[in-house]
Formats: C-alpha cells, sequence, structure tokens
C-alpha cells in the first residue's frame, strides 16, 4: 500500500473476561482503530494504534457545522475456513465518499478505506462473535477538523474506522408509527448521505414514537407526507400479493447495501420485485383487502427486521405472523449464510479480511 502506516499493538487486550455473545448493540469496542489525517491536499499520518480517546479543541469545525459522515459494515466468521470475512467492503468504501462528496469532504482512497477495515477485522479477529445474528461491527467515519469558526468546508479532516461485537440490533418485530409531522429529508437535501446530522433529525420524532408504544417512525416525503422513504434507520420493503416492492432510492432515500443485495436475491430467486414510489395509502388499501402479507426493514445493523404492525391516522393495522410470512424470514437466512460462508456465493460480495500492513509486523 502506497501509505506508510504506523502500527503499535495494544500491549493487553480487554476481550479477557467478556461475554461477547451475549453483549448489547454498540456499547462494547474491540482493542484497536485506524486513524489517519487530510493535510495540505493529502491523506498522511496513518496509524493502527490502541482504541482510546482523541482530543480536540472546542472550535473544531465538525463540532459547529456538521461535516461529519459515517458507514456501517460487517464481519463474520467464515464456515468454510473459520477465518474473517468481509461483505460488500467495496460497495461500503463508495457509499463513504458519496455521503462524504455531498458534504464536501475529500475522498477516502478505495485502497486506504479497504486496507484499515481489513487490518481491524484481523487484528481483533478474536472479537467477531461467532452466535447467530451476531458480527463484528466496523465503524469508519470522517470529520472536519480545522480549528476556526466561519461557515465553510474545512481544509482539514480526521479518518478514523474503530470496532465492536454486536448481537441483533432489533431482536424482535418492530411496531412502527407513520410520520404525520416529521420529515427525515427532502428532494435536494442530503438524505441520501450516512451523515450524522440525517440521524439527530430523527430523535425527536424516535422518542415521541417510543412514548406512544411504537419502536421506529415509518417516514413519508416532505412534501405531500404521501410516499414511503424510509422506516426509521432501515430501507423499507412491502409485500403485496406476491409481490415486494421497495421505493427508488432518491437524494432523500439511502441508498442501503443491504437493500441493494435483496434486491438482487429476490431477482435471482425469481420473486417478483418493484421498485417504484410507494404511497402509504396504497399499504392501507392492501391491508384491508388482506393483501398486505408482511414489511420489513433492512440495514447493515438489523439486516432484515420484521415489522409487526404500522399505525397511521390513529388506526393501527397488524400484519401475519412471522411464522406465516415467506419472503422476509427467507431473505434474512439467505443473507445471514452468505455473510457466514456457508453456501456458495456468485456474485463476490464476501472476501476473505486480508492487510498488507499486519504482514510487516
Amino acid at each position: 500500500m502506497k501509505y506508510p502506516v504506523k502500527v503499535q499493538l495494544a500491549e493487553k487486550s480487554r476481550r479477557e473476561g467478556l461475554d461477547i455473545d451475549n453483549l448489547p448493540f454498540g456499547k462494547t469496542f474491540s482493542d484497536h482503530m485506524f486513524v489517519a489525517d487530510y493535510k495540505d491536499g493529502a491523506w498522511q499520518n496513518c496509524q493502527l494504534i490502541p482504541y482510546g480517546d482523541i482530543s480536540f479543541a472546542p472550535s473544531m469545525m465538525a463540532l459547529h457545522y456538521g461535516q461529519s459522515v459515517f458507514e456501517g459494515m460487517k464481519a463474520n466468521i467464515s464456515t468454510q475456513t473459520g477465518e474473517p470475512v468481509l461483505f460488500r467492503a467495496k460497495k461500503h468504501a463508495q457509499r463513504f465518499n458519496r455521503s462524504s462528496e455531498r458534504l464536501r469532504m475529500p475522498a477516502v482512497p478505495e485502497e486506504l478505506f479497504l486496507e484499515a477495515v481489513n487490518s481491524l477485522t484481523l487484528i481483533d479477529k478474536e472479537w467477531i462473535p461467532k452466535t447467530a445474528g451476531s458480527a463484528l461491527y466496523i465503524r469508519p467515519f470522517i470529520f472536519a477538523s480545522d480549528e476556526s469558526l466561519g461557515v465553510r468546508a474545512s481544509t482539514s479532516y480526521k479518518f478514523i474506522v474503530f470496532t465492536g461485537p454486536v448481537g441483533p440490533y432489533y431482536p424482535k418485530p418492530v411496531r412502527i408509527l407513520v410520520a404525520q409531522k416529521y420529515v427525515r429529508a427532502f428532494p435536494g437535501g442530503m438524505g441520501f448521505a450516512k451523515a450524522a446530522g440525517n440521524y439527530a433529525a430523527t430523535l425527536k420524532p424516535a422518542e415521541i414514537a417510543k412514548e406512544e408504544g411504537f419502536d421506529q417512525i415509518l417516514w413519508l416525503d416532505g412534501l405531500e407526507f404521501k410516499y414511503l422513504q424510509e422506516c426509521g434507520t432501515m430501507n423499507i420493503f412491502a409485500v403485496i400479493g406476491d409481490t415486494v416492492l421497495t421505493p427508488p432510492t432518491t437524494d432523500s432515500i439511502l441508498d442501503g447495501v443491504t437493500r441493494d443485495s435483496i434486491i438482487h436475491l429476490l431477482k435471482e430467486k425469481g420473486i417478483n420485485i418493484e421498485v417504484r414510489p410507494i404511497e402509504i395509502q396504497e399499504l392501507i388499501d392492501a391491508h384491508k383487502a388482506g393483501e398486505l402479507k408482511e414489511m420489513f426493514g433492512s440495514g447493515t445493523a438489523a439486516v432484515v427486521s420484521h415489522v409487526a404492525d404500522i399505525s397511521y391516522q390513529n388506526v393501527v393495522y397488524s400484519l401475519p405472523a412471522i411464522e406465516d410470512r415467506k419472503i422476509g424470514p427467507m431473505i434474512k437466512k439467505a443473507l445471514t449464510d452468505i455473510k457466514e460462508n456457508t453456501v456458495e456465493e456468485t456474485n463476490g460480495w464476501v472476501t476473505p479480511a486480508v492487510s498488507t500492513i499486519l504482514e510487516k509486523v
């Protein structure tokens, strides 16, 4: 790799004594992290070091003007080789840079992004859980690091990757409340980017939904409150009759890697899939006609999260029991089998973790 990397290994692992197969999502982190700086128009000062705190000035621009994006990916242990494997790592790298470009931040070269992700996965492979539904979660992120006030793009940035063992994000089917007041994203905005600010805007309405007994919000478009966008932090799918529906990605909807994988798998299996605008009234009418067979969200953290019921205009519409569903459970198993390398995979989605950095250590 053309980017020299300084490696400092942790003196002692924090893994000892942890039951990583029974941990809450996003609370425990592995031993190492990767850090790089963007200065003078180039990426430099690359380091693989022990996981720990970082220091910054109160005037750091990311804190004031929101130049910050992230990715979420996972690594599993291959049941065939016993070694770590990554799922669609290149696609995550590409989406990371699309998000960065929208917020006027420099691209992280794909080689550097993948080397960081692969090296961390390998060096902390003992942190990868082996129970069903669990994985090593990988969090790459970038933020503006200029110490300056004034609304402009920063000239310096920091790229960091860290990892942590996780279990299922939603351990049970979710209840969702259809948004009637709040909006996640508008056309022309940055809803398609994994920008930190996008998620901050969802916190208050999500809290209101939980106070009313729901787990998440089904977001509608901001112009007419008519068309489905996303469900919480997930892309959304609905099965009406024998057809699977999902909204098209726009500048208001995240181009989910899991979403893209599901669409591909459905086509491979010969299942009807339509990518088109979906009106909320179409779902309600389908439910009344007995044709709304299932709904599920998709995302890296959740993979596939079944929807138990939806509430729209103060009416709750319950969906069939999980054991009576065909598409969601089948797709979730198919994705899990691919990620864990238990089946032959022909799309090149699963790659073994390899590192040129660690070869020299």
